[in-house]
């Protein structure tokens, strides 16, 4: 069974109440779930338990709030329901290797003076490229403000898209030996602003033609609008005669989409795969070919 739509309502209530006093009892009951069944098929599906979930989300926009605002440390600590400084500096430190203070004025200075460099004039984005139906009515680059982990996550974002019909990609591809014959989870987390068409990430495997074996876009549970961060994967299998993996994040039409913590991970047969099985839209026999019918 599948509880990913689970998780990610939990999340969404995490990422709501962040600034709250969140408890495992609370957002259990939130899902309707014992806390213990909760904590198993969150930690599961997150690779963290939803405790470590909630602390490192917290520290995470505390250090977005240490570099943009003038907060002083001590209430950052409390709206963060941190009972003390000498608390919240502990688990800063844990994350960041510095305390507050150090943090926001080593990296105050580093910080690019706009919220966000973006990727032009050829610069490339190690280990991605942009690509799609209309790539150049779009951007992608690396957000500095806003992420859900560490200092930095990925964007891809429309500029100059006339038509929802207009598509871009942020993607990656890399060889498949490792792992065929194997099913593979790709996961990670994302979010998006404004988003009039659909995003989401994709995955695709294909043989040594070019032919695609293996395929999934979201199509089938599509994230539009404005959402907060949340967790999202697919799951593939890699047959035998697979040669190359591609993946990446998809932006339709206008909109923003942001990614970060994206993870591979090999799983047994007992996870779904999430594959699009184009194969259903087969007819068994010609049909209607008087147009009678």
């Amino acid at each position: 069974m599948s509880y990913s739509l689970i998780n990610q309502k939990s999340i969404d209530y995490i990422e709501a109440n962040l600034h709250e006093d969140l408890t495992l009892d609370s957002i259990a009951q939130f899902v309707g779930f014992s806390k213990y069944h909760y904590h198993r098929i969150f930690q599961k599906e997150v690779g963290v338990t939803a405790s470590e979930y909630i602390r490192y989300r917290r520290i995470a926009n505390a250090a977005n709030m240490l570099l943009y605002t003038d907060e002083k440390i001590i209430d950052i600590a409390f709206y963060f329901q941190f009972e003390t400084q000498e608390s919240f500096t502990r688990a800063f430190k844990k994350y960041y290797q510095l305390p507050p203070g150090q943090y926001r004025k080593i990296m105050g200075k580093l910080t690019v003076q706009r919220e966000e460099t973006i990727m032009r004039n050829g610069q490339l984005l190690k280990g991605w490229t942009l690509s799609g139906s209309h790539p150049s009515n779009y951007k992608m680059g690396i957000d500095r403000e806003i992420f859900h982990k560490g200092k930095a996550s990925g964007f891809l974002r429309s500029s100059t898209v006339e038509s929802q019909g207009e598509f871009a990609t942020m993607m990656q591809q890399f060889k498949a030996e490792k792992y065929l014959g194997k099913r593979l989870k790709l996961s990670g987390f994302i979010k998006s602003k404004a988003v009039e068409g659909f995003c989401g990430f994709w995955m695709r495997v294909d043989d040594a033609l070019g032919d695609v074996l293996q395929f999934d876009n979201m199509n089938d549970r599509p994230i539009v609008g404005d959402t907060e961060w949340n967790h999202y994967h697919i799951v593939l299998d890699v047959p035998k005669n697979s040669t190359v993996i591609a993946f990446g994040v998809l932006l339709s039409g206008r909109g923003q989409v942001w990614i970060d913590e994206l993870k591979f991970e090999e799983v047994d047969n007992n996870t779904p795969t999430t594959n699009i099985d184009f194969t259903g839209y087969l007819l068994d026999e010609p049909t209607n070919l008087s147009f009678e019918e």
